[in-house]
């Protein structure tokens, strides 16, 4: 019925309160290229997270990086090799896909082998819950056992359990080369 375009946390958080007060549906919209329909609203309001796509910090040194929700895959790994480092996820709609969509789905991508999927390169979430209340759970701290580690909750929730508006990104050192290999069996049994 309604699309929302949110610039801050802020906004977002209050749009979510208005929601739940009035009891009206929101779905919160990325990129819109996923293929099971999460961002496909019946009803309701839609918070498209397209103008919240900053990223915020690259801290080099400790190879982590603060990205808002909107923020083009894309531009997170290009935002991640000019800081001399590689922000693994690949996927084919890596130009117009965004980070809180891949978290709301937990992608996987060409690298998911070697570096896991985004449960495992996420270091921290910033997210507004069903109520309104902002979760900032924004640590790039790579062991924090002072508690749950809540923003599992939220990766691959696909937004029901809240939805994530930032993010802390892990970073890794990049490949200094790479090689291609073509591999052929005679049958899967010697592979």
């Amino acid at each position: 019925e309604a699309v929302f375009q949110p610039r801050d946390a802020g906004a977002v958080s209050r749009l979510v309160a208005l929601a739940a007060q009035f009891n009206v549906p929101a779905v919160a919209l990325g990129g819109n290229t996923g293929l099971v329909g999460g961002g496909v609203a019946f009803g309701g309001i839609i918070l498209s997270l397209a103008k919240m796509n900053r990223i915020r910090t690259v801290d080099a040194a400790n190879a982590a990086l603060v990205a808002e929700a909107g923020a083009v895959l894309q531009n997170v790994q290009e935002a991640a090799d000019a800081a001399g480092l590689l922000f693994p996820l690949s996927l084919g709609s890596e130009g117009s896909c965004t980070i809180g969509g891949n978290i709301a789905t937990n992608a996987g991508g060409t690298g998911v082998l070697r570096y896991g999927n985004m449960r495992d390169l996420v270091l921290g979430v910033e997210a507004v819950l069903p109520d309104g209340q902002i979760f900032n759970g924004l640590s790039a701290l790579r062991k924090d056992n002072a508690g749950y580690d809540l923003k599992h909750l939220f990766i691959g929730s696909e937004g029901t359990l809240g939805i994530v508006t930032a993010a802390v990104l892990k970073l890794f050192p990049k490949p200094r080369t790479r090689v291609t290999a073509f591999v052929g069996a005679a049958t899967a049994a010697h592979i």
